[in-house]
This record gives structure tokens, C-alpha cells and sequence, in this order.
């Protein structure tokens, strides 16, 4: 392992791998959550904890959402709290390589599959919450249809970009938070809100998910217009 990287050089080699988007001029509280990330992701890399490994810790971290989303008068605040730390998780993994010289393409592929992975976990304690079984296969598919469009965008010749609709990965990481939260609060005062409170949240996802697949399309149309 090489020299670690401090945050200004951290931040050059950041803003290259995500189509030029300079952290140092994001907007204050994503800055703040790049420069938590940094922060944390060069402490493991200076205890020599890989990124991967810290991939892994968030995909387990996933996968106890569901296992404790149903849990009575507390699951859904569980949710809530591991959706947090798998979030943290996600940032400081691309983190602590960035930080370490440690970037890979096959990082970068294991770390795509650990977002869809989550996402699923985070979507299937939606439904054991009381979600509609359609209504949480619809949000699933678009969001995935969103990376795949992406991914064969760049493929095809778009320049890789950042967030640029509603329906981005930070968006999704929310509404799980938010909505699993907001859920536990509706089930203290009326257990039976519980549901609908989740099934609501489902909606908002849905809803984000398709109009960000819409922008996204028109982007990439223009893109690859522009292109050829």
C-alpha cells in the first residue's frame, strides 16, 4: 500500500472517477458526508483494512435489515439504523480505496453489486413491513433499471456522469431511511398505520424511481446525439 492520499489530492482523485464532480464545490452537507467518508475510509486504510472488506461489512449490514424490520414496537427503527450504517458503509469502502491507491474495475463491479444487493434487502423489509408485493417488485425494477440504462450509456460512449436525476442512489438510501423511520413513529401511535405508513413510502420510491429513469433516458438521448 502506497502513500495515502490527503483530502485535496483525495478529492482530484474522487472528482476523476465520477465524471469530473469536484467534492470541494458540492453543495455543504454532501461535501461534509464526502469529507466524513474520507476521514473514516483513511483511518481503516491506515489500520490496512481493505475496501472490500468494508463492502462486505455493509452487504451483511443489508441483509439484517429485513431480519429485523418485522421485530415488534422497535424493527422498523432497527431498519432505519442499519440503513444509516450500510449507507456509511458504501461511502468509506470507495473510500478507503481512493484514499489508498487501491481503485479497481473489479472493485468498482463488486461495489455496484453490493448497491443492488442492499437495495434489495432494504425493498424486501418494506414488504415484510406491509408493503404491496407489486408495488416493491416495481420500485426494484426501476431502480435497476436506472443503473442498467446508465451502465449501457457509458458503455455505448456517454461520458460518465453523476447524480443528475431524482431517482439516483442517494435518493433511494432516504426514502429506506426515512421511510422505515417515519413507519416506526406510525406504529407507536397506531400499530395498524404501520403498513400504510411503508406502503406510502414504497409509492415515494416508485414515483422517484420512474421520473429519475425518465431524466435519465432524456440525458442519455442527448448525450449519445451529441456524441455521434
Amino acid at each position: 500500500m502506497g502513500t495515502q492520499l490527503n483530502w485535496d489530492q483525495y478529492a482530484t482523485a474522487w472528482a476523476r472517477l465520477h465524471g469530473g464532480f469536484d467534492p470541494r464545490a458540492a453543495a455543504p452537507v454532501v461535501r461534509a458526508w464526502l469529507r466524513f467518508a474520507y476521514h473514516v475510509g483513511y483511518v481503516l486504510g491506515r489500520l490496512r483494512v481493505g475496501p472490500t472488506a468494508v463492502t462486505v461489512a455493509g452487504v451483511l449490514l443489508c441483509f439484517c435489515i429485513p431480519l429485523l424490520a418485522t421485530r415488534p414496537a422497535d424493527g422498523p427503527f432497527l431498519g432505519a439504523l442499519f440503513v444509516l450504517l450500510a449507507a456509511v458503509a458504501d461511502s468509506v469502502d470507495g473510500a478507503v480505496a481512493v484514499a489508498t491507491g487501491r481503485t479497481t474495475r473489479l472493485g468498482y463491479v463488486y461495489d455496484s453489486l453490493a448497491d443492488r444487493l442492499g437495495e434489495v434487502a432494504w425493498l424486501l423489509a418494506f414488504w415484510l413491513v406491509g408493503a404491496p408485493g407489486a408495488l416493491v417488485v416495481a420500485g426494484g425494477a426501476l431502480s435497476w433499471l436506472h443503473e442498467y440504462v446508465r451502465a449501457r450509456a457509458v458503455s455505448a460512449g456517454m461520458r460518465e456522469i453523476g447524480a443528475v436525476t431524482v431517482g439516483e442512489r442517494p435518493t433511494r438510501v432516504s426514502v429506506a431511511l426515512v421511510g422505515l423511520l417515519v413507519a416506526g413513529l406510525a406504529g407507536l401511535i397506531e400499530p395498524d398505520l404501520t403498513a400504510g405508513t411503508i406502503t406510502m413510502a414504497t409509492a415515494v420510491w416508485v414515483l422517484l424511481a420512474g421520473f429519475g429513469l425518465g431524466q435519465l433516458l432524456s440525458t442519455v438521448r442527448r448525450a449519445l446525439l451529441d456524441a455521434g
